[in-house]
């Protein structure tokens, strides 16, 4: 392949009370459920109880940083260093999956603008592979653990790597600045949805490029289908009847309800601004986000609405669209992220500048639970460790 290498919380005590899972549960054959949190700066993913919310311990994925760096050719250093002034400093993690067996790590490592792979049991680094343009952003395992695609953002395509070997097997073009991917859970298929160049200021969006859905064939990599909003597509998901799809959009402060079908927004749902958020203003919204972090319960009937610049997580009853309640952080935390766990009753919240991880109760819209990890968290997956990969760990704290 030219131009690239392959290398082969604490918990509060009285939250603690309220939790009704036991200690130590773990998932299917052994292997324990997890919340993986990325801590951009700091460079290492914390793995979280994905039922007590114990923070378990961490994980290095830099360990190979100055070898990246003195790597780069000029250009590519030029690149790097232009996305690290756009961000605001270096995001060394983007995104994070384990593999079904729970014992391999993939990464996909932002402004040193490649995948790489880890042994947790071993702590060695199977693999790196260096993606086009300059920057690796979010990225979606497919549910064999075969595939791993990942956006390439400045490159316009996401490319698809093969687990075994890191090696780049296709890719597939995308709008303006592809952003997040999704397998569908069959693994027929792959969503990908951009968001349109950020650092313009929002007087120029007219030039930030297409704001596109694209859903593709995962076996073959051909695109099905497009669609185009006016906006930049930020945290987004398709609900299960396949055909609603909710979305933050760039300067939104709340969130869309779409019909696929039929090419067209059903609702637009506009938040509350806090003192905080009104007081900014758009071209100071974190990468154009003014809420960025989206996920829905278990039962499908609540949305965990993420207000990033607001610093709240707002529970949406999807029925309705009508808002339940509020679990309100302490001023610029930068809430930057929502997960749903894997019974789906709780929001797992990265709040990025607090250095946590929020729990938010989907049935009474509170927080049960703040889970200090490294530093600048955001994006958050759900997995299952093998015990061996968690007795690895660097211990938490």
């Amino acid at each position: 392949m030219s131009g690239r290498r392959v290398k082969a919380l604490v918990v509060c005590a009285a939250t603690a009370a309220a939790l009704s899972v036991p200690a130590g549960s773990a998932g299917a054959a052994g292997l324990r459920d997890v919340l993986l949190v990325g801590n951009s700066q700091s460079g290492s993913v914390s793995f979280i109880d994905g039922r007590t919310y114990q923070n378990l311990g961490s994980f290095n994925v830099i360990g190979d940083l100055q070898q990246r760096l003195d790597e780069m050719d000029p250009i590519q250093r030029a690149g790097y260093e232009t996305v690290k002034g756009i961000e605001g400093g270096d995001r060394f993690v983007d995104d994070v999956q384990l593999s079904p067996d729970g014992r391999t790590l993939y990464v996909s490592r932002g402004n040193l603008d490649d995948a790489a792979a880890f042994d947790l049991v071993s702590g060695r680094q199977l693999w790196h592979t260096r993606l086009d343009g300059f920057h690796a952003d979010h990225a979606a395992l497919s549910p064999d653990g075969r595939r791993y695609v990942i956006s390439a953002t400045t490159a316009q395509v996401a490319e698809v790597l093969d687990t075994a070997t890191g090696a780049v097997t296709g890719r597939f073009g995308t709008g303006t600045y592809p952003h997040q991917n999704d397998y569908t859970a069959d693994g027929k298929y792959i969503y990908n949805s951009s968001i349109g160049v950020t650092s313009l200021p929002q007087a120029l969006e007219l030039l930030k490029g297409s704001f596109r859905l694209t859903k593709v064939d995962a076996a073959t990599l051909k695109v099905v289908k497009t669609w185009n909003l006016p906006h930049g597509i930020r945290p987004n998901l398709i609900a299960p009847d396949g055909n609603t799809f909710y979305a933050q959009q760039s300067y939104l402060n709340g969130f869309i309800k779409y019909d696929l079908a039929r090419s067209k927004t059903v609702a637009t749902v506009t938040m509350p601004y806090s003192a905080h958020g009104k007081a900014l203003k758009p071209d100071d919204y974190p990468q154009n986000s003014a809420h960025h972090g989206l996920a829905l319960s278990g039962d499908g009937a609540k949305l965990c609405d993420v207000g990033t610049i607001d610093d709240y997580t707002a529970i949406v009853d999807t029925a309705d669209l009508s808002t339940k309640g509020f679990v309100n952080y302490p001023t610029d935390s930068l809430p930057y992220w929502g997960t749903s766990s894997v019974d789906g009753t709780r929001c797992f919240v990265s709040l990025s500048k607090a250095n946590a991880v929020s729990v938010v109760d989907y049935a009474t819209a509170t927080e049960v639970a703040r889970v200090p990890v490294g530093t600048f968290p955001q994006r958050e997956r759900i997995g299952q460790a093998a015990p061996e990969a968690i007795a690895a760990l660097t211990p938490a704290g």
